[in-house]
């Protein structure tokens, strides 16, 4: 390629050199939900009544919940079932109740604290 100004070629260099740069990942937090109690169901397993403190809860997409003890993480899995009151849900927002049930996991105490995370691609710049 021909160029007459060096700002030119610099500058497709650059953009050339962004698109083999590895991308970086980024944590975002979408919600946290405190444990007021945990409920024994026979055959599902135990379900943890939260308040939503803080963002939303989802149960579908990538999002990784996160089950702190004393902010200390327990246990990292998926949302197994999210429902309010008696019905199956899909979000709940700040300051409603639900119950959470976590995906091959049952050792829920009163006071962890059910934090939900997503994994972000940022590409990266020069």
């Amino acid at each position: 390629r021909f160029h007459s100004v060096i700002y030119n070629v610099t500058d497709e260099i650059k953009k050339g050199m962004e698109g083999l740069l590895d991308p970086t990942f980024k944590e975002v937090r979408i919600g946290v939900a405190s444990v007021r109690e945990v409920f024994k169901v026979p055959k599902i397993g135990a379900i943890a009544g939260c308040m939503v403190t803080e963002g939303r809860i989802i149960r579908s997409g990538d999002a990784t919940a996160r089950l702190l003890r004393e902010n200390v993480v327990v246990h990292e899995g998926r949302i197994g079932g999210l429902r309010r009151f008696k019905d199956d849900v899909s979000e709940v927002k700040t300051g409603m109740e639900c119950g959470i049930g976590l995906d091959k996991f049952n050792d829920m105490k009163e006071r962890d604290i059910i934090e939900l995370v997503s994994i972000e691609k940022v590409a990266a710049t020069l």
